[in-house]
């Protein structure tokens, strides 16, 4: 019998993703833009994203392991209360000296927190719909990630150019904690696995059963996985450090004009992963995995027009329109891209493995974010007047790996 997707309890995981999500991009938009505004400096910003990404990257893998055997909903349930605690903290912290390291740390805290609590959320739709529904479950999630992803910065941005950085973090702060009280009232079905001994041996263990999994039992996993960080390292952390700089140091913009901007500017690419992923659960039958390396084509070829705008147009309006409308359309394919590897991954991996191994894929692929950040930061201080060029070098190396990425899903996937 066809069990329907909106189950009470995956009905209250999406519930929560929303009202947490929400806080999550509001803070994300808000402490970054605090940081650039004080500074002007795109290599200090980059320095600075590189070191947030960090603790995502280290505690994913944990929080996979932890989502495979500690109850996932009081995972999710303690990680956003402490969100809202640390929070709290910044805001009493937030006028003593030192701010570039405290708005550091406190990035680096909220990153990793979020790394460790993706995983509980990703292992729990299996456990909550079924297989058939699953790729329709993953849309939903993506769906509701990029719509909150789209009113976060565009609220954001209002409230920041309007009355500053307090009230941003006292609506994150509630919305945290709003998150966590809806979680209490989810259940998902739950088995305690048994331990390898003590926590470093069972991380060991785990780390190592997933590793074996990616490279000898699905080895097409470990290449997409690698794909992912080429993708991540030239196209992903462009959009992170150039969007937020071209728009409020580069475009000739008034200071309050260019934050608000900016503000729709990542609604917009919030747009386009609303717009993938909502393509992306209607396209599901549809949907080939041999042709994933056309949404990354397509994805890649979007730089283009923004380096040809930058290299022949002075007027910040029309710069800001090329920009904001290339990062919408690469969303869309970026999002697709995802919601349909990522249903790939938990349809091939058993039940036992699946916080392990997702949480392994993330914290791999997400390792070249970090680099890439402080790449861009760097080549945008030193290609200052020719932005273009950072774009065009990342658009044109994007490609090459996209033309790689077809081929291998081509052949693999029919193996």
């Amino acid at each position: 019998m066809s069990q329907k997707l909106f189950s009470k309890d995956f009905t209250l995981v999406v519930i929560g993703q929303i009202i947490s999500l929400f806080g999550n991009a509001v803070i994300r938009f808000a402490l970054p833009l605090y940081l650039l505004n004080l500074t002007g400096s795109s290599a200090l910003y980059g320095t600075v994203m590189a070191c947030a990404f960090i603790p995502t990257i280290l505690l994913s893998p944990v929080g996979g392991m932890i989502a495979d055997r500690v109850n996932k909903r009081n995972v999710m349930v303690i990680l956003d209360f402490l969100t809202a605690a640390v929070i709290l903290l910044f805001s009493l912290l937030m006028n003593s000296a030192g701010l570039v390291l405290v708005i550091t740390v406190t990035l680096m805290i909220l990153y990793g927190i979020a790394g460790a609590y993706q995983p509980s959320v990703q292992a729990s739709i299996p456990a909550l719909v079924n297989q058939d529904n699953i790729m329709a479950a993953n849309s939903v999630v993506n769906t509701i990630s990029s719509f909150a992803s789209l009113i976060g910065p565009v609220l954001g941005g209002i409230l920041y150019s309007a009355y500053g950085l307090k009230p941003v973090l006292w609506i994150c702060m509630v919305c945290f904690v709003f998150s966590a009280v809806m979680e209490i009232f989810i259940h998902i079905p739950f088995q305690r696995q048994g331990s390898a001994g003590g926590i470093w041996q069972t991380v060991k263990v785990d780390f190592a059963e997933s590793i074996r999994f990616i490279r000898k039992d699905k080895p097409v996993i470990g290449k997409a996985v690698v794909l992912a960080c080429g993708i991540n390292l030239f196209l992903s952390s462009l959009i992170t450090v150039a969007l937020p700089y071209l728009v409020t140091e580069v475009f000739p913009l008034e200071t309050v004009q260019a934050n608000k901007l900016y503000g729709f500017a990542e609604g917009m690419l919030a747009a386009g992963g609303l717009t993938g992923g909502i393509c992306a659960g209607v396209l599901a039958k549809r949907m080939s995995i041999q042709r994933l390396g056309n949404l990354i084509r397509t994805a890649a070829a979007c730089m283009f027009p923004v380096a040809v705008s930058l290299l022949t147009v002075r007027s910040g309006i029309i710069n800001y329109i090329v920009l904001t409308v290339s990062c919408f359309m690469m969303m869309v394919c970026a999002t697709m891209f995802t919601v349909q590897m990522m249903s790939f991954f938990q349809t091939v991996t058993p039940a036992h493995l699946i916080g392990k191994v997702m949480s392994v894929i993330l914290s791999i692929a997400m390792c070249a974010q970090p680099l890439g950040s402080a790449m861009y930061g760097v080549l945008f201080e030193a290609c200052k007047g020719r932005e273009w060029v950072v774009v065009l070098f990342a658009g044109a190396v994007s490609m090459v790996i996209a033309v790689g990425a077809g081929k291998i899903f081509r052949v693999e996937v029919l193996k």
